[in-house]
């Protein structure tokens, strides 16, 4: 009983959120379910097939803890995609390792679309200079702010 307390608590301070559309508070997210570790790769996936658009981050969308981590947020936010999960991998080594081995892809952050691997800051930043960030956005159903913004 003691070992399913300690891991509760673990998954608890995981660092898991969601950006909530309606008022940018925190919530809790799904990823506490990825503390089981004999599900970790399993239940990566199915986190990042969860929501529409998914990333693991330092920090959280409201405190990013690195720079690289603040521009993908700040992008984002550019664009008007105000819910997306996030995941914090500087509470959890599990998920900051795992997420690296099933991207194949060694930095951090990682953006995720529909389940799919994106990239990290550098390609989502190349993304939103050529424009193919809004053409990518439109195909998840999100309509980028940026678009309104240039009538």
């Amino acid at each position: 009983m003691n070992s399913i307390m300690r891991t509760a608590s673990r998954c608890l301070r995981s660092g898991a959120y969601r950006t909530a559309q309606t008022n940018g508070e925190l919530l809790s997210g799904w990823a506490r379910l990825m503390c089981s570790s004999s599900a970790g790769q399993k239940t990566l996936e199915e986190l990042v097939k969860k929501d529409r658009v998914v990333i693991f981050m330092k920090g959280t969308p409201a405190q990013p803890m690195c720079g690289f981590s603040n521009a993908v947020v700040q992008i984002l936010r550019m664009h008007g995609v105000d819910s997306y999960a996030a995941y914090n991998v500087l509470e959890d080594q599990d998920i900051r390792q795992g997420i690296k081995t099933l991207s194949n892809w060694p930095t951090i952050p990682q953006v995720f679309f529909n389940g799919e691997f994106v990239g990290g800051c550098d390609i989502l930043l190349q993304m939103h200079q050529s424009g193919d960030l809004v053409e990518e956005l439109q195909k998840l159903g999100i309509r980028s702010a940026l678009l309104d913004q240039e009538k």
